[in-house]
């Protein structure tokens, strides 16, 4: 049976009110297409409208921003061949983070680190026997590059990695809110064992993706006290992502880009700490060049 096509994002993204500062990264964006040179996976719980390079580039443009870092998208399973062409093209724009098989080599790793590789990325099984799960064997072998690792857990099982994710050696950026429940509130389990993960040192949570914590619409209402606890308690451990171009929203309304860049000015009040989570933090984790 064909997954179901998901539906594509805003064409027209609003200029947000937030003046980015130089040097911004959107730290999650998946990108598709063009669909006749490079098919899904036939695993895959979605198929997308193309989402392409050229037209993220235009939207980084339009927010701001001067990179973005490419998360290798379910679609594709554990294939690099398309993000691997699209650093070909686009070096200067885009940094990449990996989803790969768990008998990877390090030789295969080296050779994406030349082409802009900077992480990768495991997943809650729940998420897809297709996709790679915490393999401390890649992680290490990631740690030596100067990867980061990226989890993405499902909303009932990061207390069952959490130990494991804080013994890896590399950075680990826990992705959308550490997908954790928003309707739970700052006093849930899960909330109080992503504090204990930051005050670690080691991990870092990446402030993205609001919709998939919570069925609400924007402005995800719920999310706001998740990110106003986070921000507080450790904002040297945080960065941004869109998430364009917003797979498997069905049956939900499609934010515009330009609305969810400005929910930083709600998230994060302070211009000195957007500046870091923004710009300085996230170039250091995706090693990408100071602005000019």
């Amino acid at each position: 049976m064909t997954p179901p096509l998901t539906p594509p994002p805003d064409p027209n993204p609003r200029k947000p009110r937030l003046v980015c500062p130089p040097g911004s990264v959107d730290c999650q964006v998946h990108l598709f297409g063009p669909a006749a040179e490079y098919p899904f996976d036939p695993g895959s719980r979605y198929i997308s409208e193309d989402a392409l390079p050229e037209t993220n580039i235009a939207l980084q443009d339009t927010l701001g921003l001067a990179h973005a870092v490419i998360v290798s998208g379910g679609g594709y399973g554990m294939s690099t061949r398309h993000l691997e062409d699209t650093l070909r093209r686009f070096p200067d724009r885009f940094r990449g983070v990996a989803l790969l098989p768990p008998e990877v080599t390090q030789a295969e790793m080296e050779r994406l680190h030349v082409l802009g590789v900077r992480g990768c990325r495991f997943v809650s099984p729940s998420h897809g026997a297709h996709l790679p799960h915490l393999s401390e064997r890649v992680a290490a072998m990631a740690a030596e590059l100067g990867w980061v690792v990226q989890f993405y857990p499902s909303p009932r099982d990061l207390d069952d990695h959490a130990e494991r994710l804080m013994a890896l050696t590399a950075p680990v950026v826990l992705d959308h809110f550490a997908a954790i429940p928003a309707e739970g509130g700052v006093d849930q389990p899960a909330f109080r064992t992503v504090l204990r993960m930051l005050d670690s040192g080691k991990v870092w949570v990446r402030l993205s993706g609001p919709m998939r914590c919570t069925p609400e619409d924007f402005p995800y209402p719920s999310v706001t006290p998740l990110a106003h606890a986070l921000v507080a308690h450790a904002p040297e451990r945080l960065v941004w992502g869109s998430d364009w171009p917003h797979v498997n929203m069905r049956g939900r309304v499609m934010p515009n880009d330009g609305d969810l860049l400005d929910m930083m000015l709600d998230w994060v009040p302070d211009e000195a700490t957007r500046a870091r989570i923004l710009s300085d933090q996230a170039r250091h984790l995706y090693d990408l060049p100071d602005p000019v």
